[in-house]
């Protein structure tokens, strides 16, 4: 009998929670069709959407300082694996092996207190915090139901009340047709019954209203009190958390200080003691084929193949001068075997040119395209110079790849096809005829190669600037040189 008690309980009181929730969600379809009027409170509210946002914001940033902490942790195991090979590369025999030892072992020591402090000082102290938000989470929302209850049993008793004069009229109208068919003696009894009954229903329901409001009134004043004094405890915690962690990171960073250098004292003990065995600075190994040497050969093989070709040409006149036609006065002029042997000589100018175009040409001559395109045009188009001659109207339009009309927009003072500067950091001895020989702090003007293809990786061309400066020559004083030498300053 006490499990059939049981029983019945657990299903009465299931029956009546499934009675609870349709009732509720029948207020919530007549409120939301206009049918009935909601209780609002614009205070309790407000005090909703900060809670909301104190929770996401108080949820993120426990998602962030773990993240923070988990960096930490793999920032110690890096450290550690790092003091580590020092430890293995470190020889027996070297001074301050112990001291490098005992530093390794500071550092590990260092990182796990740093990391447990965050723990127990930040982390622990936001979960204390996040704590609190489930239980005020939960309440809010049984608010929420008492307050669809208390809606539901207003509008039931109102209803009640407002229908009270149409139960009286229907009530009299059974008892009227009764009067012919029943004693008289049983119709005062049937509508006191009748009376009885409405006024049963309008008690209960005035009961159910009474007691409806005192549960919603009961814990909106307990939520009315904690959700504002929740709400401002936010910037006292955010204080707390972020001066804890800002207070051990400094401690943090002043001890690593002190272990680092400590370990720097040792290791520049041991420099002064191999002090002849420093490791130099190395530039990068070019692998391509040097590109001035490559013209150098090539303008070599060019003047020794200069007699071959006056021969096959006519007999020049008696003062040694070219045959030249007047077509071609205006517009070539002819390469020197004295410019030949030193790109800065002076190179004779074209009566059609202007100073700036011939000794453009001068410059695309002396690369390795230009020198191949002119051998083999002045071959093909006149078979009667006795020197090549240098098509200006092909060549001089271009400089390092740039078109000379756009040159004016270059600055004046700089070579053509600037780039940017850089500074050299270390002193670099050149170990071939087209590199630049570099002191600490000279300033290169960086200028494109000529031909792309002939630049090695690390390496770039450029011209010192205070050669550039005294002789503005550019074949004479560019070079090439390693990148990492030098920093860039413009």
């Amino acid at each position: 009998m006490a499990e059939l008690g049981s029983k019945g309980v657990t299903a009465g009181k299931i029956a009546s929670n499934v009675q609870k929730k349709l009732t509720r969600a029948q207020e919530k379809v007549l409120q939301k069709l206009g049918k009935a009027d909601e209780t609002k409170d614009e205070q309790f509210e407000q005090c909703v959407q900060n809670f909301n946002k104190q929770l996401s914001e108080g949820t993120r940033l426990q998602k962030d300082l773990r993240t923070y902490l988990a960096s930490v942790k793999a920032m110690h195991e890096a450290s550690k694996k790092l003091t580590e090979c020092l430890q293995e590369v470190y020889e027996p025999d070297w001074p301050g092996r112990d001291d490098t030892n005992k530093i390794a072992e500071n550092n590990d020591l260092l990182w796990t207190d740093f990391h447990q402090k965050l723990v127990d000082q930040a982390l622990l102290t936001m979960d204390t915090y996040l704590g609190q938000f489930p239980d005020i989470k939960s309440r809010i929302a049984k608010r929420g139901r008492k307050l669809v209850d208390y809606d539901s049993a207003r509008h039931h008793f109102e209803a009640l009340q407002t229908a009270k004069k149409k139960d009286e009229t229907k009530i009299a109208k059974p008892v009227s047709l009764l009067e012919k068919a029943a004693p008289q003696w049983c119709q005062g009894k049937l509508q006191a019954h009748l009376v009885a009954q409405t006024n049963l229903l309008r008690n209960q329901a005035e009961e159910e209203l009474v007691k409806a409001q005192k549960v919603f009134e009961e814990m909106n004043v307990d939520l009315q009190e904690e959700l504002p004094s929740l709400w401002n405890s936010r910037v006292g915690f955010y204080v707390n958390t972020f001066q804890s962690i800002a207070g051990l990171e400094e401690n943090f960073h002043k001890e690593m200080s002190k272990l680092n250098q400590n370990l720097h004292d040792v290791l520049l003990g041991l420099d002064k003691q191999y002090s002849g065995n420093a490791f130099p600075v190395k530039a990068q190994p070019r692998k391509k084929t040097k590109l001035f040497a490559r013209l150098r050969k090539k303008m070599s093989r060019y003047r020794d193949s200069t007699p071959a070709k006056a021969n096959k040409s006519p007999s020049p006149p008696p003062d040694g001068s070219p045959i030249t036609s007047p077509e071609t006065k205006t517009v070539n002029h002819e390469l020197e075997p004295s410019t030949l042997e030193a790109p800065g000589a002076s190179i004779p100018k074209s009566p059609s040119q202007p100073a700036e175009a011939a000794h453009a040409g001068a410059e695309a001559a002396g690369s390795e395209a230009a020198a191949g395109a002119e051998a083999s045009k002045t071959e093909a188009d006149s078979g009667s110079s006795s020197l090549p001659a240098v098509v200006v109207e092909t060549f001089p339009a271009t400089v390092n790849g740039t078109v000379e009309g756009g040159a004016s927009s270059e600055r004046s003072d700089m070579p053509p096809g600037f780039l940017f500067k850089v500074q050299a950091m270390h002193d670099y001895v050149a170990t071939d005829s087209d590199e630049l020989q570099l002191k600490a702090g000279d300033v290169v003007l960086v200028i494109p190669f000529e031909n792309p293809e002939e630049q090695d990786e690390g390496w770039l061309m450029g011209v010192k600037e205070s050669d550039w400066i005294q002789h503005k020559e550019l074949d004479q004083c560019r070079g090439v040189f390693p990148e990492n030498f030098t920093e860039r300053v413009q």
